[in-house]
Parts: structure tokens; C-alpha cells; sequence
């Protein structure tokens, strides 16, 4: 495929998946729609183009594995996990509701193509951590991809992983963090500050990308660099917007978990129409 045409057809999936991250959460009443969006072109790229899964086979062994850590952004999973054809896409709108498989956090018992229950903030690096060393330990190739939140920063449970990944030379985990800035509270910088980022990754013994989080095309060409990088774990610092995409949520702390009215789950869907 023509890199144009990668471009286009990824742009159109993570369009896709906001309008379904707004159905949704619009849909339920509840939820964390700005971390969601934030995100949703990494999960468009490593859904649609760049992992190997199986949505015929969510257990297949030879699979990528892919860990949201930041698991209250679920909704940008679970609409991936719909358009690549784990369950049917009508599922969708029982988010949160009783009885529904997708509850307000990922559960792996539930919900095919899970590769772990998350949402408890921090646990999600080492779980992936777990997942690679496995991987190397029974001599298969498959990567592990996990997305960890800015806010999920100020945990010291990412920094003892980080250490165990460089020590352990895993290069076979790429994570990647949705450096929105904001968190439940306002923004990183006021209520605990991470940076330096990129050079804190890089102390840790990790090879560091720094990518725009919405530009494709850089997200493509850096996940692939990444997968080439031997004897130390790789982090993509993918520098990205709090509810991109919808005018009214972009860099707004409030939309973090409130859900849109009625009225703006319309304006929204205008929006990414």
C-alpha cells in the first residue's frame, strides 16, 4: 500500500473510532472521553496496520500483545477491538451498563482481545513487562506494545518497571505515552510534573522516540524503528491533545470523565463526520 493510502485509510479509522468513543460514552452517561480521543491514532496505527492479532483467534500465541495501562480510556479499546471485529459493534452501546462484557475499566475475562485487566493506575508497564520476558523465555517473536497515561507517570510502579525492562534488556516492549498533559485534576505541571520526560525515559536505559501522537505517518514510521532497536526497551513519547478532535473537549481538564450531553454528543459527531 501507497503511503498516501496508509495515511488516508488510518485517518479514517481513528476518525471512526472517535465518533464511536462519543457514541458510546454519550450513550452510557459516564466515562473518560478526553484520553480517549487523545489516543485513538496510536490505537488506529497498531490496530489496523501495524500489530499481528487475530480477531477469529483473540488467544492465538504467535499475537502481539497490546496493554492499555491508562485503563479508564478503555472506550478507545473497546472501539477498536469492535471495528477490527472481536464483537459485535452494537455491544458498543452497553457501555457501563449492568450486564454489559465492557465495563468502565478493561476486564480480560470478559471481553475478547483483553490481554489484561487494567485501570488500577501504574500496574500496567509491569504486567507488560511479564508479557515480554515470557515471550523471550519460551522463544517467540511476538512484540508487546503498552500505552501508559502522563498522570499514570507520578506512579512509582511505572519507574520500578521501567527499571526492570532496561535491566532485563527487553526489546521486544515498546510503550508508549499519551502525553496529553492533563489529568483528572488540571494540568501534569501543576498537580506533579514529569519532565523532563524524554530524558528521564533515557536515564532509565530505554531508547526514546518523541513524536507528534496525532501525525500518522510519524506514528507509523516510528513504531517500526522502534520493533529495530536491540538490547533495550523502546518508549515513543507521543505528544498529543486532551479530546482531539472535538472543538469543545481539546485541552479541556474537565472532560477527562464527564461524559457529553445529549446536545454535544451531536455537535461532536458533526464534528467528526
Amino acid at each position: 500500500m501507497k503511503r498516501d493510502e496508509l495515511e488516508k485509510l488510518l485517518k479514517e479509522k481513528a476518525r471512526i473510532l472517535r465518533r464511536d468513543i462519543v457514541k458510546m460514552i454519550g450513550e452510557a452517561g459516564s466515562g473518560h472521553p478526553g484520553g480517549s480521543l487523545s489516543a485513538a491514532d496510536v490505537v488506529a496505527t497498531l490496530y489496523f496496520y501495524h500489530m499481528r492479532h487475530n480477531p477469529k483467534d483473540p488467544s492465538w500465541p504467535e499475537r502481539d500483545r497490546f496493554v492499555l495501562s491508562k485503563g479508564h480510556a478503555c472506550p478507545v479499546l473497546y472501539a477498536a477491538l469492535a471495528e477490527s471485529g472481536y464483537f459485535e459493534k452494537n455491544i458498543l452501546w452497553t457501555l457501563r451498563k449492568l450486564g454489559s462484557i465492557l465495563q468502565g475499566h478493561p476486564d480480560m475475562r470478559k471481553v475478547p482481545g483483553i490481554e489484561i485487566s487494567s485501570g488500577s493506575l501504574g500496574q500496567g508497564l509491569a504486567a507488560a513487562n511479564g508479557m515480554a520476558l515470557t515471550a523471550r523465555l519460551t522463544n517467540k517473536d511476538y512484540k508487546v506494545y503498552v500505552m501508559i497515561g502522563d498522570g499514570e507517570s507520578q506512579e512509582g510502579e511505572i519507574w520500578e518497571a521501567s527499571m526492570f525492562a532496561a535491566h532485563y534488556k527487553l526489546d521486544n516492549l515498546v510503550a508508549i505515552l499519551d502525553y496529553n498533559k492533563l489529568q483528572i485534576d488540571g494540568s501534569i505541571c501543576e498537580v506533579m510534573d514529569i519532565k523532563p520526560v524524554v530524558d528521564k525515559w533515557r536515564a532509565f536505559g530505554w531508547h526514546v522516540f518523541e513524536i507528534d501522537g496525532h501525525d500518522i505517518m510519524q506514528i507509523v514510521d516510528t513504531l517500526k524503528a522502534a520493533d529495530e532497536i536491540r538490547g533495550k526497551p523502546s518508549m515513543i513519547v507521543a505528544n498529543t491533545i486532551k479530546g482531539k478532535g472535538v472543538s469543545f473537549m481539546e485541552n479541556v481538564c474537565g472532560f477527562h470523565g464527564k461524559a457529553p450531553n445529549k446536545e454535544q454528543v451531536e455537535i461532536a459527531l458533526r464534528e467528526l463526520s
